[in-house]
C-alpha cells in the first residue's frame, strides 16, 4: 500500500466512523432527554447494531496497514494526517483486544443499565442497579487485562480518560488535596454561614429556562449551534462544532443548581464549538483528555462563574428575570450566596471547597471496586462509610448516595479523577490567563470573550491534534502541582469566611 493509498483509505474510513458516531450519538442524547422512558429497549438494539458497525470498520488488518503505512512516513505526512493516524491506531488497539460479540454486548449492556439506572435512582434502590454494576465491572476488568497484562486494571481504565493517569500518580495528588483542604473544610464548617434569605422563594421552571438562556448568552454560546435539553444527570454530547448539545435539571428551590450546571457544560460546549474547522468530522475534532475537557468546564463555572466580577452581570440578569425573588439584593450579598460552603451530599451541586473530596472518595471506592476489594452489595455502606469519614455527613438514602452519579451505568469506571484534575488544571491556566488579560475587568463588564479566546488559543482550537502532555504544560506554564490549586481555594474561602 503506497502513502497516498493508505491516505485515500484514511479518509474513507472517517467519513463511516463519523456517521456512525453522530447516530450513536444523537440516539443517546434523545434516550436521555425526550425519548419515551421504554424506548431503551429498541435504541439498544440500534446501538449495538451501530457498535457492530464500529467494529467492522475499525478492526480489520487493512486498517493496521494503513496506519503502519502513514506512521512509518513522518517527514511526507502532513501535520493532521500523521496525529490522525496516531489517534486510530489507540483506537485499534483499544477496541480489538475484544472480540466482537462481548464489544456489541457491551453496547446493549450499558443501553440497560442506563436505563435502570434512573429507575433505581428515582427508587433509591441500589439492589435494582447492582447486578448491571457487576457485569460491568467484569467488563471493565476483561478489557483491562486484554489491552494491558500485567499491568493493574485501575491503571488501564484511568489512562483511558486522562492520558498517563495511574495510581502513583493520583494517590499523591488527591493526598495533597485532602491534607491542604480539610482543615479550611474544618474552619468554614465552624463559621457555617445562614442560608440567605432570597433563596428560600421558589423560583418557577418556566423563568428559570428563560435564566439559562441569557447565562448562555452571557457565556458566548451561539444558539444556532449549541442547544439545552433536560435530563436526570446534566451531560455535554457533541458530534461537529455546528453540533452540540448540552443539558440541565431543574429545581424549584434551587435555581443555581441548574445554572451552575449550565455553565460548567458550556464549558464543555465553548470547547467542542471552538475546535479548528480542519479537524472536523476526524478522530481529532473532540477535546485531548476528559481532564482537559472538565478543566474548561470546571473553569468557567467555578473560576469566572462564582467570581466576585461575575456578579455585576449576574445581579443584572438576576433583576431581570427574577426582580420579585431578589428584591435589593448586592453584588457582595450575591458574591457570598455562590459561594456557601460545607460538607454536604450531592457532589454536582457542591461548593467550589469541597468538590475534590467529592471526587476522591469515588476514586478510592473505584480502587477497590475493580481490585475486587469492595463487593458491589457493600459500595453504599463504604459509601456513606467514606462520606462519614471525608466529610463528616450522613447519607440519609441510595439517591442522595451512591445512586447520584450516571458514570458507572455507562460504564465510566476512571472518569471521576477527571474532575479534580481539570480542577486543579484551569488554576493554573488562570495564572497563566491573567499575565496577558484583564481576566477580571472584562468578566465585570459581562464580556467573557477574552477568556474565551485565550482558552482557544492554548486549548480549544486544537481538539486531539495536540498531545496532552504538549498541549497542558503550555497553557499552565508548567507541571501540574496540586498546592497550586489547594493555595487558589484557601486564600479565597479564607477570605470569605474571615479565618
Amino acid at each position: 500500500m503506497t502513502l497516498q493509498q493508505a491516505i485515500d483509505r484514511l479518509n474513507e474510513m472517517e467519513k463511516v466512523s463519523y456517521a456512525i458516531g453522530h447516530a450513536q450519538a444523537i440516539l443517546s442524547v434523545d434516550g436521555d432527554t425526550v425519548a419515551p422512558k421504554n424506548s431503551w429497549k429498541g435504541r439498544g438494539r440500534a446501538l449495538a447494531y451501530l457498535g457492530e458497525l464500529t467494529y467492522r470498520q475499525l478492526v480489520t488488518p487493512e486498517t493496521g496497514e494503513v496506519v503502519e503505512t502513514i506512521l512509518q512516513h513522518k517527514d511526507e505526512t502532513d501535520e493532521i494526517t500523521f496525529r490522525r493516524a496516531e489517534v486510530l491506531k489507540e483506537a485499534y488497539d483499544d477496541l480489538h483486544v475484544l472480540p466482537m460479540e462481548e464489544f456489541v454486548a457491551w453496547q446493549e449492556l450499558t443501553n440497560e443499565a442506563g436505563a435502570v439506572w434512573h429507575e433505581a435512582k428515582v427508587k433509591s434502590d441500589w439492589s435494582m442497579f447492582a447486578p448491571y454494576l457487576e457485569k460491568i465491572l467484569v467488563n471493565r476488568r476483561r478489557f483491562a487485562s486484554l489491552k494491558k497484562p500485567g499491568s493493574p486494571a485501575y491503571d488501564v481504565l484511568l489512562d483511558e480518560y486522562e492520558k498517563g493517569a495511574c495510581m502513583e500518580s493520583l494517590d499523591p495528588f488527591f493526598r495533597t488535596l485532602r491534607e491542604e483542604l480539610a482543615p479550611v473544610i474544618r474552619e468554614v464548617a465552624a463559621r457555617k454561614k445562614p442560608v440567605p434569605a432570597f433563596l428560600k422563594n421558589t423560583w418557577p421552571v418556566e423563568k428559570q429556562r428563560l435564566f439559562s438562556e441569557k447565562i448562555m448568552a452571557l457565556e458566548g454560546i451561539d444558539p444556532l449551534n449549541c442547544t439545552l435539553g433536560e435530563t436526570e444527570h446534566p451531560f455535554t454530547n457533541g458530534t461537529n462544532k455546528w453540533d452540540v448539545r448540552i443539558t440541565t435539571h431543574y429545581h424549584e428551590d434551587d435555581p443555581f443548581a441548574s445554572m451552575y450546571s449550565v455553565i460548567h457544560e458550556g464549558g464543555h460546549a465553548l470547547y467542542e464549538l471552538d475546535v479548528r474547522d480542519d479537524l472536523q468530522f476526524t478522530c481529532l475534532s473532540g477535546g485531548a483528555t476528559m481532564g482537559i475537557h472538565e478543566s474548561q468546564s470546571r473553569f468557567y463555572e467555578n473560576i469566572i462563574g462564582r467570581s466576585r466580577a461575575f456578579c455585576t452581570p449576574l445581579l443584572k440578569i438576576l433583576r431581570e428575570v427574577f426582580p420579585e425573588n431578589i428584591g435589593s439584593l448586592t453584588e457582595e450579598e450575591l458574591y457570598s450566596a455562590i459561594n456557601l460552603a460545607g460538607p454536604s451530599l450531592i457532589r454536582t451541586e457542591a461548593d467550589e471547597l469541597t468538590y475534590s473530596l467529592h471526587v476522591m472518595i469515588r476514586y478510592e471506592l473505584e480502587k477497590a471496586m475493580i481490585a475486587g476489594d469492595l463487593a458491589v452489595k457493600d459500595i453504599p455502606g463504604e459509601w456513606n462509610h467514606l462520606y462519614r469519614e471525608v466529610l463528616g455527613v450522613e447519607v440519609p438514602d441510595d439517591r442522595r448516595g451512591c445512586l447520584q452519579d450516571s458514570h458507572w451505568s455507562f460504564g465510566g469506571v476512571g472518569y471521576f479523577p477527571s474532575y479534580a484534575l481539570g480542577s486543579a488544571y484551569g488554576v493554573q491556566m488562570l495564572r497563566e490567563m491573567e499575565k496577558t488579560v484583564d481576566v477580571w475587568g472584562t468578566v465585570a463588564k459581562g464580556d467573557l470573550s477574552p477568556v474565551t479566546a485565550w482558552l482557544t488559543e492554548k486549548i480549544h482550537q486544537y481538539g486531539s491534534l495536540k498531545k496532552p502532555q504538549d498541549l497542558l504544560p503550555a497553557a499552565m506554564g508548567g507541571p501540574l502541582d496540586a498546592r497550586v490549586y489547594t493555595g487558589y481555594l484557601a486564600k479565597k474561602y479564607s477570605e470569605l469566611y474571615g479565618l
